[in-house]
């Protein structure tokens, strides 16, 4: 299982979120953190400059983060709209 780490930004953009939204993003960074296999289909790496980044589907808004596989850690470095995120 990974551990979960917010950036400080990350973790402003999610308050700012309508809770409801906030619930189901909350579920999939848990799924994220038990398994990120599972959530394949929904999961990208994204292209550019930001090569180390990835990006996770739920419904209108993505969830930004960075893998750290020797150290079992994501860290969640944005979660906005998609209109906002890139």
């Amino acid at each position: 299982m990974y551990r979960i780490r917010f950036l400080r930004k990350a973790a402003n953009e999610l308050k700012k979120i309508d809770p409801i939204w906030q619930k189901r993003i909350k579920e999939k960074i848990n799924k994220l953190a038990e398994n990120p296999r599972i959530l394949k289909n929904r999961i990208r790496l994204l292209k550019g400059k930001q090569k180390t980044l990835f990006r996770l589907k739920v419904g209108k808004y993505r969830i930004i983060f960075q893998k750290k596989e020797e150290e079992l850690i994501i860290i969640i470095v944005r979660v906005a709209h998609r209109r906002e995120v890139y």
